[in-house]
């Protein structure tokens, strides 16, 4: 008998876990531990994976034999276009404000969000770590991020024999941390139940279900329309104004690429369709395909980066926390930079998701709010994620001189 995928398992945990909530209530305190032991498990895997990934990203990049001009181009195109889709969604989830409709009576202090109000100077003082010990043990992320990059770059410069067993070393501890993710995201659907049961319960006994639920679907729309405007307008006009090259015939190109994207929500089981369409479709030729491609899926999340910081500012304002300038910064910086380092696998998101929640002290509980609908966005971002290093690949190959098919 075929194994339920999990989207489906997380599906029909969901609609068990509303009507638990709805109809049990009071059960609820024997439901919500299973939810506390999944976060826990996030939690435990969150900086280790965090640290090995951006130490392996960044070093596999510093290494790659074209690094030269042709990377500094890509690493450009990657950071630009991620933080204006960090700001597309910034843009809108201050307009739309999902979250006001939620009052989950949380508004008094939360623990560490009075650290977090800091003036900017000193925010960036404080992303270098003075005990970088202490940075992992508090789970500092914006420190453990800045120390795993400097500590990335420079394992590409040791002499070769160093710089082999030091890789090999952190690739394993990365792939590891990959395993004991996966095994703690198998558990999800267990742990999402715990999780909305609780949410759900909670909000039924006050009366306050249905705002909820029209956040909710405020918070949805509001991704989507992030999304889209960078898909369908960001993208394609540097398409047109930078590579001169047209962005019908570039979609049309990479249709199959993109929907596989699109139903397989993993940004790496889409890589060989989008290598080969990029290649034989567009034109570009396979010295920037093999370059720009593999490194955009481990590095270039645009989708994923956005999502992350409206989700992150919907829960603040379902929280009912005002959201300072600084703080804001702290959530860009979060979100770009956790970015680089998200697996591109199914639900990855939601431990960079904790990261970003962690970064300015806010539970990781309101997670639960969004878990409802994290799938079809999930779906959608990966789908922009690799849009996104595509428009890369074509942009850098003009130029570079390259004539392309479309």
């Amino acid at each position: 008998m075929k194994k339920l995928e999990l989207h489906w398992q997380i599906l029909i945990s969901i609609i068990c876990s509303i009507i638990v909530g709805i109809l049990l209530p009071q059960s609820v305190k024997y439901i919500s531990w299973l939810g506390t032991l999944f976060l826990n498990s996030l939690k435990m895997v969150m900086v280790p994976l965090v640290f090995s990934s951006i130490v392996v990203g960044v070093s596999n990049i510093g290494s790659a034999k074209d690094f030269g001009r042709l990377g500094a181009k890509t690493m450009f195109y990657y950071l630009t276009t991620s933080l204006i889709a960090i700001l597309t969604g910034l843009l809108f989830v201050n307009l739309i404000q999902p979250g006001k409709g939620i009052d989950l009576g949380l508004s008094q202090s939360i623990e560490g969000l009075e650290q977090a109000q800091n003036t900017f100077g000193s925010t960036i003082l404080n992303i270098i770590p003075t005990n970088i010990f202490q940075a992992f043990t508090e789970a500092s992320m914006l420190s453990i991020i800045f120390f795993a990059m400097i500590f990335g770059y420079f394992i590409t410069k040791l002499k070769v024999e160093q710089n082999i067993t030091i890789n090999n070393f952190f690739n394993g501890i990365f792939d590891i941390m990959m395993n004991i993710t996966m095994l703690v995201i198998k558990f999800a659907p267990i742990g999402i139940f715990g999780i909305v049961t609780k949410v759900v319960a909670e909000q039924s006994l006050n009366g306050n279900l249905w705002n909820v639920i029209t956040s909710l679907s405020l918070y949805m729309l509001t991704v989507v329309i992030s999304l889209f405007f960078h898909a369908f307008f960001t993208l394609p006009l540097m398409l047109k104004l930078i590579g001169k090259i047209s962005p019908k015939a570039h979609y049309k190109a990479l249709s199959a690429p993109l929907l596989t994207a699109f139903s397989t929500a993993s940004s790496n089981a889409t890589l060989p369709l989008t290598m080969e369409a990029i290649e034989h479709k567009v034109g570009i030729s396979k010295k920037i395909t093999s370059f720009v491609i593999p490194l955009g899926a481990t590095i270039n999340m645009d989708g994923t980066a956005l999502y992350e910081l409206v989700a992150a500012m919907f829960i603040t304002q379902a929280y009912g926390v005002e959201v300072s300038f600084t703080n804001q910064f702290l959530m860009v910086s979060a979100a770009l930079l956790s970015s680089i380092g998200a697996a591109g696998i199914p639900m990855a998101g939601l431990v960079m998701m904790s990261m970003v929640l962690s970064v300015i002290g806010l539970p990781l509980e309101g997670i639960g709010l969004i878990l409802a609908v994290d799938r079809i966005l999930d779906m959608m971002r990966t789908t922009v994620n690799v849009y996104s290093d595509t428009v890369c690949a074509a942009i850098v190959a003009k130029s570079e001189g390259e004539h392309l098919k479309v």
